[in-house]
């Protein structure tokens, strides 16, 4: 197949959580033999009114990328540029990540009578509480009828978990999908550490109050004052980086890295021993609304490098990670109980290294890119041969 794939605002490639989604689907389709096109921004927040009329091109990993770097909340200004690239290449399915101010896609496959698939990775409705859902509502709801005609117009659509798709959608046309890891870039750390290594618990993410960043600078610094010896990373960045940094008092076994590029994190992995994925649904109220929606990167890369994993006992990453099988779950907010469970893994070394093992089978088996492009294929190869009536 030929493949449009619209994913308007996030930078390709790049280093945030969507910039690795997009690549790994746009390259894992690729791979499997598929003619993709890409349309992405360059970098994060940068503007170039001029691809408007010339989108930029770039060669990677056997997929084509254009450029159009407009403010992500003006996308529906490349409709004209993504509807022109449409009718040259004259691709058998569009595909487009879900962006509330995006939809290009959408329309010029609607407009050109091409098959369809949206990409979902958060809730389309926000929940009232929300500021720009209390705008919107001000407003008479125009975003809200927007996020819900894209949905009717889908002829698939792919999401972790179908709360995040309006009730009145046809539910037979979700696919529920969870994102990945490559099995292929993330592999087992070294079984042999170096006499001097120091036992190391890594976080990766965002720095925002959900992924409960704080929670583990706090855990890091209970066992720290304890005197258990191990060393605590902390890879990313975000909103909460100067309140994180502020929490760990400038303890030496508390590093902070700072934001980093996707081709250095299977190295990063391998250095540590434990990785912690200590979510936080109270401080987030879509999630509190529609339950745990995200596919977590971290989660499935931690575990293709043979990481125990602790994480939180919520839905659905408690099917993910399964308490005593691939990891330990701990109670959300409960920075007591996390530290608990980094210790006990850290006394145990032989017990982390079976879990972490255990976790590999369970991802290449479950949870990698290979496995969701296999099945994003399976899914655009039905529409495309038949194609279900849009509403």
């Amino acid at each position: 197949m030929k493949i449009l794939y619209v994913a308007s605002g996030i930078p390709v490639p790049g280093n945030l959580g969507g910039s690795t989604h997009a690549y790994e689907v746009a390259r894992g389709l690729s791979q499997r033999g598929h003619e993709v096109h890409v349309v992405a921004v360059s970098r994060e927040g940068h503007t170039n009114l001029g691809h408007l009329f010339a989108p930029s091109q770039q060669q990677l990993d056997g997929v084509t990328i254009y450029h159009i770097d407009v403010p992500k909340a003006l996308s529906l200004l490349t409709t004209p540029t993504i509807m022109a690239l449409a009718h040259r290449l004259q691709p058998d399915v569009i595909m487009e990540r879900y962006y509330n101010f995006a939809g290009a896609g959408m329309i010029a496959a609607r407009l050109g009578k091409r098959p369809t698939l949206l990409e979902v990775n958060a809730l389309i409705v926000d929940p009232p509480s929300i500021r720009k859902r209390q705008i919107d509502d001000r407003l008479g709801g125009p975003m809200r009828r927007w996020a819900t005609l894209q949905c009717r117009w889908a002829d698939a659509i792919v999401t972790p978990l179908q709360t995040t798709i309006p009730s009145g959608i046809d539910r037979t046309r979700i696919h529920e999908t969870p994102w990945g890891a490559d099995v292929d870039r993330f592999t087992p750390r070294p079984a042999q550490r170096p006499p001097d290594h120091q036992p190391t618990v890594v976080f990766v993410g965002s720095f925002r109050a959900w992924h409960g960043v704080a929670h583990g600078v706090k855990a890091a610094r209970l066992l720290l004052e304890r005197g258990v010896n191990a060393r605590f990373l902390f890879v990313g960045h975000g909103p909460e980086f100067a309140q994180v940094t502020q929490l760990a008092g400038g303890h030496p076994n508390i590093v902070f890295t700072g934001a980093q590029p996707y081709a250095a994190m299977p190295a990063i992995l391998a250095s540590a021993d434990i990785g912690i994925a200590p979510f936080d649904t109270h401080a987030h109220p879509a999630l509190q609304a529609a339950g745990f929606f995200w596919s977590p990167l971290k989660i499935h890369e931690y575990m293709a490098t043979a990481l125990p994993v602790i994480t939180s006992d919520i839905t659905p990453l408690n099917q993910i990670v399964r308490h005593q099988h691939e990891g330990l779950l701990v109670p959300e907010a409960d920075v007591p109980a996390l530290a608990e469970a980094i210790a006990t893994l850290l006394a145990d070394p032989q017990r982390a290294q079976q879990l972490g093992a255990a976790g590999r089978e369970r991802v290449v088996a479950h949870y990698s890119w290979q496995q969701h492009c296999a099945e994003l294929e399976q899914i655009m190869q039905t529409i495309v041969d038949h194609p279900p009536k849009s509403t």
